[in-house]
């Protein structure tokens, strides 16, 4: 695929979700499905969630939320569990807005879930991976346009854009006892084929200390 062309197929899909994120919309009530940074892991359902893994010890698989001790706590005391959805409930596999993911909680030891993070899956097929920094867009959509503050980095020597489009971005928000953290990345080292290239959207959502 020629250099223009790819460029052209980025902003084709680009512009709806700059349009959409726009305007601005109340801050949703869940995070992700059944999921709020801030509330007690004991009230998290099991269903609809299988694969329950500790990110620090992948061996240690979990039957239920309530396991979250089993798995080692990190500097700062908190349970690092991984998870997918369940594909009976999800008939379309672990996806947030049509995005392959990995899905982790993160729970301190009073058993509250401090922490969500959700990265978009490298592993995923080229043309959907190619896309993978537009849910960054619909994030920041989701939880409201306005009040984000954003950092944009320059292309180093060892970075070239993708198809004309270079984007290493840091966004953060504030909203009702959390805080937002979107990081967005489409670039391409040197010694990469054509195929080959960083993109990806990386979402944190912490619990904001009373």
């Amino acid at each position: 695929m020629k250099r223009t062309s790819l460029a052209a197929i980025f902003a084709m899909v680009l512009l709806p979700f700059v349009m959409q994120a726009a305007s601005a919309q109340a801050v949703p009530t869940y995070d992700l499905r059944d999921i709020t940074v801030g509330m007690p892991v004991g009230d998290l359902p099991n269903e609809g969630y299988v694969n329950l893994t500790c990110v620090k010890d992948p061996s240690r698989k979990l039957n239920a939320w309530s396991a979250w001790r089993d798995c080692p706590a990190d500097e700062q005391s908190r349970h690092a569990v991984r998870f997918d959805f369940d594909p009976e409930t999800s008939q379309d596999g672990t996806k947030v807005a049509g995005h392959p993911v990995l899905l982790t909680v993160l729970v301190d030891d009073k058993g509250t879930v401090t922490g969500l993070t959700i990265e978009t899956d490298p592993k995923a097929r080229l043309y959907i991976r190619k896309k993978a920094f537009l849910l960054g867009n619909q994030v920041k959509s989701r939880y409201g346009a306005d009040g984000w503050d954003c950092q944009e980095r320059q292309p180093t020597a060892g970075e070239q854009p993708v198809g004309g489009v270079f984007l290493r971005e840091l966004c953060k928000k504030t909203v009702p006892g959390r805080m937002l953290t979107v990081e967005r990345e489409l670039f391409r080292k040197p010694d990469q084929d054509i195929k080959s290239f960083v993109d990806q959207t990386l979402i944190r959502i912490t619990k904001q200390a009373n």
